[in-house]
């Protein structure tokens, strides 16, 4: 969002931002690669063809980082069918015949991309991360499918799984848009008496898309992922919705009713943090369990790839949900 000219606002001189070397040589390579990306050119809000065109670029680019994951996966893979949403069910080998978790994966690409194969591949991905079965919810997005048909598909997901699995057997998670829908998801499971999952991960999480947090002027071109403002795909997700709305601004939302233990993770360049930072301290304020963990240099979706950082990253989680699995368990 462009900076309101109105408001007081500090100025500050042209500079160069080196790479850091506080963290490891795997992560400062994957900063090195990623100062070559170029911001995201936005389609028209009136040119469909030009949105869905840049899904099908967005979703090449990860498939060509991720792509090979699902060749070489250990497991079973499962399409199923809730009334014409698909939901990728991902059994990796070696669980217990009486395993009953479930992880239901909500997956990020700034509401307009990650579906299909791509939805299958982060679903695999996450179920060997976590160490648990799990359901990749393949939802509906925009430019054809608006506010709130995305988060009614999850909604739609979750029903489903509470039919299967009782509530403490699941953890709830997503990534970026993922985060956003997958908070918005607990928000409105509750007001609907819908039992509350185990767990809740939000992974640099959009939870304010208003876009006042102050990471996302101070990250500004330091994010190599989300290289500008996400307004344009935000308009085009929320179809003309208050933004402010808490089913898509969770941060607004009242905590205070209920929600469930909730880790959050995000990084010190990721244009993001704000959006993180501020819904762990909401969390807190309204007594909610809530852990946070903000990794040195990271930016959106930390370093993309297999650097130390990314594999301490789901060490945490994996604790965070092992231990709340543990303690619903029984």
């Amino acid at each position: 969002m462009p900076t309101d000219r109105t408001r007081p606002a500090l100025r500050l001189p042209a500079r160069d931002i080196p790479v850091p070397t506080s963290v490891s040589p795997e992560a400062q390579a994957s900063i090195v690669r990623g100062m070559a990306a170029q911001a995201t050119r936005y389609p028209g809000p009136n040119d469909l063809d030009g949105w869905r065109a840049l899904a099908v670029v967005t979703d090449e680019a990860v498939r060509g980082m991720v792509g090979g994951t699902l060749p070489v996966f250990d497991g079973e893979v499962e399409r199923i069918d809730l009334g014409g949403l698909p939901v990728h069910v991902i059994t990796p080998t070696g669980l217990a015949a009486d395993d009953r978790r479930v992880y239901l994966d909500i997956h990020g690409g700034g509401w307009i991309s990650g579906k299909g194969e791509v939805c299958r591949v982060r679903g695999a991905l996450t179920s060997v991360s976590v160490g648990a079965r799990v359901w990749a919810v393949d939802y509906r997005m925009p430019p054809d499918h608006r506010y709130p048909a995305a988060l009614d598909d999850c909604l739609t997901a979750y029903r489903a799984l509470l039919k299967e699995r009782r509530p403490e057997e699941i953890v709830v998670g997503g990534s970026s848009a993922g985060g956003n829908l997958a908070a918005a998801l607990m928000l409105r499971a509750r007001d609907e008496q819908l039992p509350l999952p185990a767990a809740l991960v939000l992974s640099t999480p959009a939870t304010d898309l208003t876009e006042a947090g102050d990471t996302w002027q101070t990250n500004l071109g330091l994010d190599n992922v989300l290289t500008g403002s996400l307004l344009p795909a935000i308009q085009l997700y929320a179809d003309g919705h208050d933004l402010r709305d808490p089913c898509l601004s969770p941060l607004f939302g009242d905590f205070t009713k209920g929600f469930p233990p909730t880790v959050l993770a995000s990084g010190t360049r990721d244009l993001l943090l704000s959006d993180t930072v501020r819904m762990h301290r909401a969390l807190r304020a309204a007594g909610v369990e809530a852990e946070l963990h903000v990794f040195e240099a990271a930016g959106h979706g930390m370093f993309l790839g297999n650097t130390p950082e990314d594999d301490e990253k789901a060490r945490e989680i994996r604790q965070f949900v092992d231990r709340q699995w543990a303690r619903t368990a029984g």
